[in-house]
């Protein structure tokens, strides 16, 4: 996957840019986006810097321009998973992402779905509350989703039984034979380990200040895309969504990717 300074197009006209797949490109993403041609995008992965929690040596976050920008580039039926979380300031949450998933809303994108990104070891953080365990994974659409691809998982049982069917108002389960299938389709809440063989074996990729797992990017980009589509990502930090493409049984031809802006 090769890089490309776009620093130096800061002229081009808006529009008109067509993305070359598997690259980086090192650019301001609001202004790269503003470039690019308009509806070609089938999915973006991304994680935005929400509420200061980590330093990023200067750069600003425009979540307004950025979000924008997604729509603008976003396929009719594509779609953008946008992770995020909440700054627990004095004590009370900032609720800043549902400010986010309600102006993405505004500028004309779908709540398909809210989902939950569980970390299966977080540690305490807090003396008089839960621990927090938890991030959202908004699922952004430009209308119905094109492309829907469900993941799996064991059924603790299978085979035929007797099951509970139309209880009626005198509260009588009537029973049916049905079969249990061996497999079902996931819950919208996705568990990972976190932290180094959790998130990655790629101990380069710490060097970034806020990593979340490769299988996260995985199982969206096997959810939400068919073979040839364009997969992005406009803060691509540490290289998750890219970095995943290169492993064998990736399903998308290849994306483009922007540096942290």
């Amino acid at each position: 996957m090769s890089t490309t300074d776009t620093r130096q197009m800061a002229g081009t006209e808006p529009g008109g840019m067509s993305i070359t797949r598997n690259r980086l490109y090192v650019a301001d993403c609001v202004e790269f986006m503003a470039r690019m041609d308009a509806g070609t995008v089938d999915l973006t992965v991304t994680s935005p810097p929400y509420d200061n929690l980590r330093n990023y040596n200067g750069y600003s976050f425009d979540f307004e321009a950025i979000a924008r920008g997604l729509f603008r580039v976003t396929k009719a039926g594509g779609v953008v998973v946008w992770v995020v979380g909440d700054k627990i300031d004095a004590g009370q949450r900032t609720l800043s992402s549902f400010r986010q998933g309600l102006f993405f809303q505004e500028i004309g994108f779908r709540m398909h779905d809210v989902m939950i990104y569980r970390k299966k070891n977080t540690p305490f953080m807090r003396s008089n509350a839960y621990t927090n365990a938890y991030e959202f994974m908004f699922v952004l659409s430009r209308g119905s989703p094109k492309t829907f691809n469900p993941l799996t998982e064991p059924t603790v049982r299978s085979g035929y039984e007797m099951l509970p069917h139309n209880k009626g108002p005198d509260a009588v389960n009537n029973k049916v034979l049905k079969e249990l299938k061996k497999e079902k389709t996931r819950t919208n809440i996705w568990a990972y380990a976190v932290g180094m063989g959790g998130t990655t074996r790629d101990k380069v990729a710490f060097r970034h200040p806020a990593v979340f797992p490769e299988k996260l990017a995985a199982d969206h980009i096997l959810s939400w895309t068919e073979p040839g589509d364009l997969v992005f990502d406009p803060m691509c930090g540490s290289g998750t969504t890219p970095r995943w493409h290169c492993w064998p049984g990736g399903t998308t031809s290849g994306w483009t990717s922007l540096p942290n802006t």
